[in-house]
């Protein structure tokens, strides 16, 4: 039994369709849910998955009356940042005081108003002393909407701001999701 011969149709058709597969392959590799980077902070006990690869840079800033080394971790992703701040205050009740002084600052930053809020507390002997806020926020950054959407955390000494913030049309929401729920403290 003989296969009969592919027509110059049945290539042509054949080659588009390879040549259709190899371009979404192509984008699908360049997907900013392809370039996720685990990075594992060397100043820090934390983990967290950015969209691509970070930069660090070190400065002291007043929280407050607190002045503090913070380290900065972050990524400008097609305009919106993801990033991760931590610092270590003299004692952990100063480090939870310093979620509101951070929380503050951001948004004093871009002008904006709170849309969502949450804290919360625990202490115990496994974890230490730990303290949380969540926050959403809309505001303006060179005269256009923006929106920033951060986690707070103390545990004993050391806190962490955990931002992105960006044009809300701008922030893919799984991306947003994916990146703020790998923040995981060691």
């Amino acid at each position: 039994m003989t296969m009969p011969s592919p027509t110059g149709s049945t290539v042509a058709r054949l080659s588009r369709l390879l040549l259709a597969l190899a371009v979404s392959l192509t984008i699908l590799a360049c997907s900013a849910a392809n370039n996720l980077r685990d990075y594992s902070s060397p100043d820090a006990p934390y983990r967290i998955m950015f969209p691509d690869k970070p930069s660090v840079h070190k400065r002291t800033i007043d929280l407050d009356g607190l002045k503090v080394e913070m380290t900065m971790t972050a990524v400008d992703r097609d305009g919106t940042m993801y990033a991760v701040g931590s610092a270590e205050a003299p004692d952990a009740a100063r480090a939870s005081a310093a979620l509101g002084a951070m929380k503050t600052a951001l948004v004093r930053n871009i002008g904006a108003t709170v849309t969502r809020e949450k804290a919360s507390a625990q202490s115990s002997s496994a974890s230490g002393q730990r303290a949380a806020l969540d926050v959403e926020a809309s505001g303006t950054r060179n005269g256009a909407p923006i929106k920033l959407i951060g986690h707070f955390e103390a545990r004993e000494k050391r806190f962490y701001q955990v931002i992105v913030m960006g044009k809300e049309q701008a922030m893919p929401a799984e991306q947003v999701e994916q990146f703020m729920s790998s923040f995981k403290l060691q």
